[in-house]
């Protein structure tokens, strides 16, 4: 089962998860042993301090093996999702496939011209509010990859165009998915 980290509110309404989840009705499940590893992994991944709106990490678990891929900045940052993930009960194996992105002067000053470009135009500002954005904003030498979980078409849209006119951009892939209703108050949003 393949996981998405998609990010909609703030860490305020973040809470532990536990191997019980609750259905439609409001009953007391027992989660199944990969539910209940993939819920453990969401939840410390989006935990680490250094995880932050440049970064997007994607992860699948498969019986005891939970494979790691996305793009980070940091170096540290794919050595800290794999240390966490390796101590969650039930995880037998990590691959951790996550690529660092290069460091070049001229990608990061395109990280924070979209940044700009996305979070603070008027009809996208509602995305910048809390510690973990929804737009991830991904660039490797100059081509930019936007992942992550708007709310409506127009705004994933929206972030598309804008990220577009950002000079200096080669390429704009928009991967950025539409959250169902029922999913808006969610922090982090399976989708596969």
């Amino acid at each position: 089962m393949k996981i998405r980290l998609l990010v909609l509110a703030s860490l305020v309404s973040l809470i532990p998860l536990s191997s019980i989840a609750q259905n439609a009705q409001g009953n007391q499940l027992p989660l199944n042993s990969a539910e209940r590893i993939s819920h453990e992994v969401r939840y410390e991944l989006l935990m680490l301090p250094d995880f932050g709106v440049f970064d997007n990490i994607d992860y699948r678990v498969s019986g005891g093996t939970v494979t790691l891929t996305g793009d980070v900045l940091q170096p540290a940052l794919k050595t800290e999702a794999e240390n966490v993930v390796k101590h969650i009960e039930g995880v037998e194996k990590v691959r951790n496939e996550i690529q660092i992105l290069p460091h070049d002067p001229t990608d990061g000053q395109l990280r924070f011209s979209l940044f700009r470009a996305i979070y603070q135009y008027p009809g996208l500002q509602k995305y910048e509010l809390g510690v973990l954005k929804p737009i991830r904003i991904i660039v490797n030498h100059r081509r930019v990859r936007l992942e992550g979980v708007v709310l409506s078409e127009p705004d994933r849209e929206l972030a598309g165009v804008r990220a577009r006119t950002v000079p200096g951009t080669r390429s704009v892939t928009n991967n950025l998915q539409v959250a169902e209703p029922r999913q808006l108050a969610a922090i982090a949003l399976p989708l596969y």
